[in-house]
Formats: C-alpha cells, sequence, structure tokens
C-alpha cells in the first residue's frame, strides 16, 4: 500500500537519485498526520461546542488535580502559545461558565485560573469521549505497531529537546 508521501519519494528519486530523500518520507508524513488528526480533533470538539485548543487548557487544569487550577504564566508554559493566545482562551471559556479567574490568595499580583464544577464536569465528561475517539483515529496500527510509534515519536521529541512541561 502507497501513501500519498510515497509519491512524492517517487518523484524524487527519479528526479534527484543522488539524495537520499527518505528523511522526508519521515517528516512528511509526521506532517501530513498531524494535519488530518487536527481536522479530525477540531470536528469532534466543535461538534461539543468547544474548539481544540479549550479543551486542551480544561485538560491541562484538570490533569493537575485538585482544586484544579494554575497561572495564567504555568497555563501558557503547558500551552506553547503566546500569552495574548492563551488570555483568548481563558476569555471564551471564563465566557461559557467554564473557568473562573481567582485571584492568588499567596501573591495579590497573580491570577489563578480555576475550573469551575461546570467546566470539571464537562472535561470529565469529555476526555472519555476524546480517549474513544483518539482510538478510532488509531485502529490502522495494532498495539505493537503503536508502541513502536510512541517510542519512535517518544525519542525523536527527546533528541528536539521536547523533554518536559515544567
Amino acid at each position: 500500500m502507497a501513501d500519498a508521501v510515497d509519491a512524492i519519494l517517487a518523484q524524487w528519486a527519479r528526479e534527484r537519485p543522488d539524495v537520499d530523500a527518505s528523511p522526508m518520507g519521515i517528516v512528511g508524513r509526521i506532517s501530513r498526520a498531524n494535519q488530518l488528526l487536527r481536522k479530525e480533533l477540531k470536528v469532534f470538539f466543535a461538534e461539543r461546542g468547544l474548539e481544540t485548543s479549550e479543551f486542551d487548557v480544561l485538560a491541562t487544569l484538570r490533569r493537575h488535580g485538585a482544586p484544579y487550577e494554575l497561572t495564567a504564566g504555568a497555563l501558557l508554559k503547558a500551552a506553547m502559545v503566546t500569552s495574548g493566545a492563551i488570555t483568548n482562551r481563558i476569555d471564551r471559556l471564563e465566557a461559557k461558565g467554564l473557568v473562573e479567574r481567582v485571584r492568588d490568595t499567596g501573591d495579590r499580583r497573580s491570577v489563578r485560573i480555576r475550573l469551575t464544577p461546570r467546566g470539571l464536569a464537562l472535561v470529565d465528561e469529555l476526555v472519555a469521549q476524546h480517549v474513544a475517539n483518539e482510538e478510532r483515529l488509531l485502529a490502522a496500527l495494532d498495539p505493537a505497531a503503536r508502541e513502536r510509534l510512541a517510542d519512535g515519536l517518544r525519542a525523536l521529541l527527546e533528541s528536539l529537546g521536547d523533554t518536559s512541561l515544567e
């Protein structure tokens, strides 16, 4: 079975047989998979009244445990986006009643972002659905193939310096 990247590699092999284009195959497939997965996730969350980035904020707060709150700076670091982008996400989630801004009792200059009871209930409901959707998206890979892929991607990410959220 051949994919679209195989056609690109065949063209390079024909046009530039002196260049080993096999790295393009890996990077190209990662890039194409990212685009296709993002599209699927966007549809999944849109059907539930959220953007993918909004779910990311809710899930980040939830997985940090009770009291399900972080500083805006910690959210910013976890999301790896600009401060304006995280502020927009928080604003949208606050307007939906899913998070609230609360003053940090230890540092009055700092604001913490906390899941509301409604936000906690929603993320708890959606996380199981999200995992089931991801299971569907990965159905073409058997467990051994998934493990090999995860190991390879982990090694790649580590080599690129992506070793921690902290």
